[in-house]
């Protein structure tokens, strides 16, 4: 049976031409059944051989289509038309045109970036970011100082030289300390307000000076005017304590009393607590410091170790606060004060802290919370201040004691002629030839 549909069975297809074919003349085309298109074409006459008659020149419905008898592929009524054979351009268009293989549609060369407006855009972006930053921080920190101090209730001051004399002083005062805090550093709960520390900072043009004035120095307290009565107390020839004057009338009198007793005008106060220190220390990570000298004392609940460590906030306020564990007492103490301090400035300024917001800012917060100033200090002069602390550490400055001369019932005298000689080369910002203790 074959399964060829009729029409297309070998033995229909008459001779064959071509490969593994016995005839000599190309097979006729083969007519599928049912379709024909205008007058069918006798058999055998459309072969390769024998191409027989053309096909009509037009089937039903379809119209002339226009001669190319000029070569031109237009006649007369396509004079205005240009299809484009007669140069290849069967698109349209000649070179750069839309077509063809010349012509095919691209786009322009893409312009050169253009690096110098890219680069100003860039700089005048990072620019605004940075000022508007710095505007905000500013604000931010000078919203923060606690302004408590009122230097104009200071009477009968001495004259103002050059430079600028900071009057730096570490209290005792365990405001907004716990109960716990207390206990963990050592502070004890004693009523009322002390110092423990105080230091003059000259900042000159000829090297800045750092001079701690110890706690137990003697000195007289002058006529003061009240910082809360108002009341003008007269001076009785009283001697006393250094510390004492700030705890009968607080900073007003301890400035009033420093500026009788030296002769020199103190233009800014600056004050921190036990538990601000201790902050201060904390936020920055620590602070690295090289002890001599290893020691222990129960009541600061220090215990050192010889050699270069980084100590927290516990261990700061410790080693800042041991005066029993030494011969010299507050002689020592005042050295250590000095040299931890130092070491607090240079660290707040390496770029670890400040190069990055997580550490700087903190700092910064708990600096500023801490602190008691002046009603007439800026954040500039602060500034100022802690850059000038940092110099005394990299060795661009001095640090001293004040000079004393002996003691008298527990209390250190001060040498009056080296303290006079100090006194005027700062009044008149020269470099410091006296040494201390």
């Amino acid at each position: 049976m074959n399964d060829w549909p009729q029409g297309w069975s070998d033995d229909n297809r008459g001779p064959r031409y071509g490969r593994g074919s016995g005839g000599t003349q190309p097979e006729g085309a083969r007519a599928m059944r049912h379709v024909q298109r205008g007058q069918a074409v006798p058999p055998g006459q459309r072969s390769y051989g024998n191409p027989g008659p053309s096909a009509p020149p037009y089937g039903a419905g379809v119209p002339q289509q226009p001669s190319y008898v000029d070569g031109q592929g237009h006649g007369d009524d396509y004079d205005d038309y240009d299809s484009g054979y007669n140069t290849g351009h069967v698109y349209g268009g000649g070179p750069g045109g839309p077509g063809g293989p010349e012509g095919t549609p691209t786009r322009g060369p893409r312009p050169a970036p253009n690096w110098r407006r890219r680069i100003k855009w860039t700089a005048i972006t990072l620019a605004s970011v940075l000022i508007v930053t710095s505007v905000a921080t500013y604000f931010w920190a000078d919203s923060k100082l606690h302004r408590d101090v009122d230097l104009s209730k200071v009477i009968d001051r001495p004259e103002t030289g050059e430079g600028t004399n900071y009057l730096i002083v570490g209290s005792d005062s365990r405001k907004g300390m716990s109960t716990d805090d207390k206990k963990k550093l050592h502070t004890g709960s004693a009523e009322g307000q002390r110092t423990d520390s105080m230091m003059i900072l000259h900042v000159g043009d000829n090297g800045d000076t750092l001079v701690s004035l110890p706690r137990d120095s003697d000195v007289e307290i002058p006529s003061y005017k009240g910082s809360t009565s108002g009341k003008v107390y007269p001076g009785q020839g009283r001697h006393t304590k250094l510390n004492a004057a700030y705890a009968e009338d607080g900073p007003t009198l301890l400035v009033r009393t420093i500026e009788y007793n030296t002769g020199l005008h103190i233009d800014h106060y600056v004050e921190i607590g036990f538990g601000g220190f201790a902050k201060i220390v904390d936020a920055v990570g620590g602070v690295e410091i090289t002890i001599d000298k290893g020691f222990k004392d129960k009541d600061s609940g220090a215990n050192f170790k010889s050699g270069k460590q980084t100590l927290n906030g516990e261990e700061a306020l410790a080693f800042v606060r041991t005066r029993h564990a030494f011969a010299a007492q507050d002689l020592q103490r005042t050295k250590n004060q000095q040299k931890f301090l130092s070491a607090l400035a240079h660290q707040v300024a390496t770029p670890s802290t400040v190069l990055n917001p997580f550490k700087l800012y903190p700092t910064m917060g708990a600096g500023l919370d801490s602190l008691t100033v002046d009603k007439d200090m800026s954040l500039w002069d602060l500034a100022s201040m802690f850059w000038a602390m940092k110099g005394v550490s990299g060795g661009d400055g001095t640090s001293m004691n004040m000079p004393v001369s002996g003691s008298t019932g527990g209390n250190l005298v001060w040498d009056k002629a080296k303290v006079k000689t100090l006194v005027n080369e700062l009044k008149n910002d020269q470099k410091v030839t006296v040494s201390g203790n």
